[in-house]
C-alpha cells in the first residue's frame, strides 16, 4: 500500500472516530435526550398545584406524550346543551317568534371564503363541534378543532411553551385551552395597557 493510501485511510479512521456515536453516560445527541437522561432518577417534588385548582372543574387529557388537566368547558357555557334551542333548522329559528341568541356574532377569524359558522359547527348535531373531515368534537376538547389549522401552536401548547399553565409547572399540571384566552370567533388578542403601570419607568424616561 502506497504512503498516500495509508495517509488517506488514517484520515478516514480519524474522521470516523471523531464523529462516531460514543454515547457515553455524559454525552447526548440532543437537548431532549439530555433532559430525558438526566431526569431518569428524578424523584419529583413535594410542591403541588392542587391549591390553585380549587373551584376549577377539570378534565384529564392525553395528547402524544403529554397528559395534563384542562378546564372543563361545557358547564361554563350558559345555554348548553345547544339542542335545547337548536331543535329546528336555522332558517326556521331565525323567525320573529324566537329570541335573538347569537345571530349578532361577527366572525373575524379567517376570510369568509375560507371559514363560516358551519366550518366548526355541525347544523345536524349542535351539541358537538365538527372537524374539517366531519368528525364530531366534544366542546371540552375544542383545542382539537384549533389544532387543525394552528398545528405549531398546538405542539407548543402540549409541551407548555404556548398558553398559560394553572399554578405553574408543579404536578398535577393544568393548562388553559385555546378558548380560555382567545375568543374563537375573534381570536386576535387586542393591544391593551398592562394591568400594573410602572411609574418608575415613566420617571426614568422623562
Amino acid at each position: 500500500m502506497s504512503r498516500g493510501n495509508q495517509i488517506y485511510l488514517l484520515g478516514c479512521f480519524f474522521l470516523c472516530s471523531l464523529f462516531s456515536c460514543k454515547h457515553s453516560e455524559e454525552e447526548y445527541h440532543s437537548l431532549t435526550d439530555k433532559i430525558k437522561g438526566e431526569s431518569k432518577n428524578y424523584k419529583g417534588t413535594t410542591i403541588s398545584s392542587e391549591a390553585y385548582l380549587e373551584g376549577i372543574k377539570t378534565v384529564e387529557i392525553t395528547e402524544g406524550d403529554h397528559t395534563f388537566l384542562i378546564p372543563e368547558r361545557k358547564s361554563q357555557i350558559t345555554y348548553f346543551a345547544c339542542t335545547e334551542c337548536h331543535s329546528k333548522p336555522l332558517k326556521e329559528l331565525k323567525g320573529k317568534e324566537y329570541k335573538k341568541a347569537h345571530w349578532d356574532i361577527k366572525l373575524m377569524h379567517a376570510q369568509q371564503e375560507i371559514m363560516n359558522c358551519t366550518t366548526c359547527h355541525n347544523g345536524n348535531d349542535m351539541d358537538h363541534l365538527k372537524s374539517l373531515t366531519g368528525e364530531a368534537i366534544d366542546f371540552n376538547r375544542s383545542y382539537k378543532l384549533c389544532s387543525q389549522c394552528h398545528s405549531p401552536q398546538f405542539e407548543d401548547w402540549k409541551g407548555g411553551a404556548h398558553g398559560k399553565n394553572i399554578g405553574g409547572w408543579s404536578l398535577p399540571r393544568a393548562a388553559m385551552t385555546c378558548v380560555n384566552c382567545h375568543n374563537p370567533h375573534k381570536p386576535q388578542i387586542e393591544s391593551r395597557w398592562p394591568s400594573r403601570f410602572n411609574t418608575q419607568k415613566v420617571k426614568e424616561r422623562e
